[in-house]
């Protein structure tokens, strides 16, 4: 898929931000979201590329990143055939050129205009900043009692296995700084849903500063998750992560 030139810059400046949307059958979200999130850029006085990142779709999805391709500059479409959320986020975050590299799910279940409680001046001094549903000051709308408790449950196994400290490890939009991001994600062996634990524990490893968000977040009745199948394959890929670590294959190079 043709990659545009970036909005807002020549396209040999380095954009500060960039936006990236993993997007598997994403037909009937992808439109709508696409418009808000152009609508936010146009008011920005930085420069900001959006890239979606098709992963092996089978409805419209590619045609309507092409689509928008076409009408907006700053969007930019690009092709993962390994399946996996993953998988599509590594290959948006390591073709990104951004200061700023931020993840953001297809459903914006958080509003793109918090995007900028992520950056400077709003916060600074930290390498990763994720967005939490469970730190004072975040607030969730209409999520079902039995997927809080799921979700609570996932992140209890993976503070005791893994990730120490961390309230929210699993919402989909996350900020990292670009030369973190470059170091970090050719780390990534998780092409599932596990990668971000995968990746934060990795920082950990590197020393980097990670800071919660909290954010407002609007519960989708159409979520990808399978609540048991997925729960357990998570949790075995912590498992994983954690095998990985004690083998040394998040530790960064020797000096």
């Amino acid at each position: 898929m043709a990659v545009t030139q970036l909005a807002n810059s020549p396209q040999s400046e380095r954009p500060y931000l960039s936006i990236v949307i993993p997007a598997y059958n994403e037909e009937a979200r992808l439109p709508g979201s696409l418009e808000a999130i152009a609508s936010f850029v146009r008011t920005k006085s930085y420069s900001v590329e959006v890239l979606v990142v098709d992963n092996n779709s089978k409805d419209r999805t590619g045609a309507i990143i092409a689509d928008f391709a076409k009408r907006y500059a700053f969007v930019r479409g690009i092709f993962e055939g390994t399946q996996g959320k993953g998988a599509a986020v590594r290959t948006g975050i390591l073709t990104a050129q951004g200061e700023y590299r931020f993840i953001c799910d297809a459903d914006l279940s958080m509003p793109i205009e918090q995007v900028d409680r992520f950056l400077p001046p709003n916060l600074a001094d930290y390498d990763i900043a994720i967005a939490s549903r469970e730190i004072r000051g975040a607030v969730r709308y209409n999520e079902p009692w039995h997927r809080h408790l799921m979700g609570r449950v996932f992140n209890t196994i993976v503070r005791l296995i893994a990730v120490p400290g961390l309230q929210d490890t699993q919402c989909g939009f996350k900020m990292f700084r670009g030369e973190v991001a470059e170091k970090l994600f050719p780390l990534q062996t998780m092409n599932g849903w596990s990668f971000d634990v995968e990746i934060l524990y990795a920082a950990r490893r590197w020393g980097f500063r990670i800071v919660e968000v909290p954010i407002d977040w609007y519960y989708s009745d159409r979520t990808r998750i399978n609540p048991l199948r997925d729960s357990i394959d998570m949790f075995i890929e912590v498992l994983k992560i954690r095998r990985n670590g004690l083998r040394g294959l998040y530790d960064p190079p020797k000096t």
